[in-house]
């Protein structure tokens, strides 16, 4: 199954558009950048968070001003692939604030991370402490990003 956007008109899309620009623009700015009333445009937004376009808003932080500059990718192979150690796997990662995305992949191996933390010491703990230690976990393959090209949460949108 596809998630397409079929329902959605023109200005529902003008809505997104403004809204992943800027999360914090009040109602009466987006009325007025999508040329609706404020009554309007509120009853949308109501519409498109209830069915689940939107699905929150939250700050974008400077990790380098707050002690975690060094990103690191890791692959994850696993021991097994059954559907106990799958679980164990994926509840182990959720309590881990370290570990800001976590994605099954198909491939030549099960998951890749995406971890942040102070700097590499840091990392070196981590992954003797933490990573090693997640269920089920064989093989490890690291890579420490260098520098950051691009960052964006922003969806293309039509």
């Amino acid at each position: 199954m596809t998630d397409t956007l079929p329902e959605l008109d023109r200005i529902d899309i003008k809505i997104l558009r403004c809204l992943q620009e800027d999360g914090r623009l009040s109602n009466l700015k987006l009325a007025e950048s999508v040329a609706l009333s404020p009554t309007a445009v509120l009853a949308r937004v109501q519409r498109l968070t209830k069915d689940g376009y939107i699905l929150g808003y939250e700050a974008r932080l400077n990790p380098l001003k707050l002690g975690a500059g060094l990103m690191v990718f890791v692959e994850v192979l696993l021991d097994r692939t059954t559907p106990n150690v799958f679980e164990a796997f994926k509840a182990a990662v959720q309590v881990r604030a370290e570990i800001m995305e976590c994605h099954m992949v198909a491939g030549g191996f099960d998951y890749l991370l995406k971890t942040r933390m102070a700097d590499m010491s840091a990392y070196r703990e981590f992954a003797g402490t933490v990573l090693w230690q997640l269920p089920g976990v064989r093989e490890t393959r690291t890579y420490a990003v260098m520098e950051e090209v691009k960052n964006s949460t922003h969806l293309a949108l039509r």
